[in-house]
């Protein structure tokens, strides 16, 4: 249904842009959710895009799309917009997308615009600047409510509307000692719930779930979702509270490392690369698939080194794509349930001697199961015992290496900080397959005697 719609965008923007329509579009464009006009970007040429942008009346609206872009495609798209125009968008975001997006600039053009911001604005985003992007401290939006313990409840709704209409999540309020210390927290539901002359430290709840500014993102959007919540509170060292993680940021999160994890598992790195142009797309894809070149090679050496076995019996080559495909298979398969294990806090590391037992065991009953079957197949083929053993004792020993080296190299790959993603794809597969021929012509060797 959303796909149908975003067709039907698309091709009434495209058809109204050849008609060169600008009433129309003008109207289209502004009754349009800026998510949704992002989707229709990639489908038309550059300078419609920058025609379609002008026509944007609402500047919150561009933020979204600015927000939409990776970093080549939002390089690209202001490389030709004055920094003033730059300077009235940004002023209507929020701070923290703001700080991203002036993070992907050149230095020089950054401060340029941070320069032209107005200064309570640039202070904060400066502020976010000092922290790295994949940390708590980088995501969060500075702007919360942050009321004293010693506050009643009347005071305190007087106070939100007063001082905190603009705060983007105003379910939280977070309570603070005289130093600016988070202390406890409320929601909304109980501060009219209660007597207007209650103290807010009477009410509160002082089990607050908090992060550290240089926590990483991906465990801070575990946490938010672990515990169901809206936002969590960011404290610095000193558990100062200076800001909040909320939940759309959180979705952000769980999509670009999920989307990374997938890209590295394919072996395309860590960019969507459709985004990219061709020379960049290959140029990222060239060294991940040297991987399987080299692995190729080596299976190469393997299978001439047992040339004399292939040359007596030319059938053994026929089982050879079922053997590396049984193996590559079940190897992508323990990699993948390990990464997303990993990534989602289901495994940990501690656990590697288990989890790495228990696909292995997975690997030998699979290795039993489809050995003997396409055992039994190569018998009634060739009606040689010695066949049969060699192709179902090759399927086992292929299948249970695999597992063993799907779920080990993630486990080790994360125990040594390495993404384990990086682990899967081309590195696994490529493995399994050089381990595969060599075992599968070897038994062969033995067995038939040669």
């Amino acid at each position: 249904m959303h796909a149908d719609r975003t067709k039907i965008l698309t091709d009434t923007i495209k058809r109204l842009l050849r008609r060169n329509a600008l009433p129309h579009l003008k109207k289209i464009v502004n009754k349009t959710h800026g998510a949704d006009l992002w989707l229709v970007f990639p489908a038309i040429p550059t300078a419609n895009q920058h025609k379609l942008f002008k026509l944007i009346e609402d500047n919150e609206q561009k933020g979204i799309l600015f927000s939409e872009m990776d970093e080549d495609t939002f390089f690209d798209f202001i490389e030709k917009m004055d920094i003033d125009e730059l300077v009235e968008v940004f002023e209507d975001m929020q701070n923290d997308d703001v700080a991203d997006l002036i993070g992907k600039l050149p230095e020089e053009m950054g401060a340029a615009i941070l320069e032209k911001m107005k200064h309570e604005e640039s202070e904060e985003v400066e502020g976010l600047l000092r922290y790295r992007d994949d940390t708590a401290g980088g995501i969060m939006v500075p702007d919360f409510i942050a009321l004293k313990e010693d506050n009643t409840a009347k005071e305190a709704v007087a106070s939100i509307q007063k001082d905190y209409v603009d705060v983007e999540m105003p379910f939280y309020l977070y309570v603070v000692d005289e130093y600016g210390k988070l202390v406890g927290v409320c929601s909304l539901r109980q501060l009219v719930v209660v007597s207007p002359d209650t103290p807010l430290k009477e009410f509160m709840s002082t089990d607050v779930v908090s992060v550290e500014t240089s926590m990483d993102q991906e465990e801070v959007a575990k946490i938010v979702a672990r515990y169901d919540i809206l936002a969590v509170p960011v404290i610095d060292s000193s558990n100062r509270l200076v800001g909040i993680v909320t939940v759309d940021d959180v979705i952000d999160i769980f999509r670009r490392e999920a989307t990374e994890d997938i890209l590295k598992m394919a072996g395309v790195g860590e960019d969507f690369v459709e985004t990219k142009s061709i020379l960049k797309s290959t140029r990222i894809r060239l060294p991940w698939l040297f991987a399987s070149c080299i692995g190729g090679i080596v299976a190469f050496w393997i299978i001439s080194h047992f040339e004399k076995s292939l040359y007596q019996y030319t059938y053994l080559a026929a089982f050879i794509p079922v053997i590396m495909g049984m193996g590559g298979n079940i190897g992508t398969q323990s990699s993948t349930i390990v990464v997303r294990g990993l990534a989602t806090g289901k495994l940990n590391i501690r656990d590697i001697w288990s989890v790495v037992g228990k696909e292995v065991a997975i690997g030998v009953i699979l290795g039993l199961v489809y050995g003997t079957l396409i055992g039994l197949v190569a018998h009634i083929q060739y009606s040689l015992i010695a066949v049969a053993l060699s192709v179902g004792l090759a399927l086992i020993c292929s299948m249970s290496v695999a597992a063993l080296v799907g779920s080990l190299v993630p486990m080790c790959f994360a125990r040594i900080n390495i993404d384990p993603a990086v682990a899967t794809g081309p590195f696994v597969t490529t493995s399994i397959d050089i381990i595969s021929v060599f075992c599968y012509f070897k038994l062969a060797t033995v067995l038939l005697r040669i």
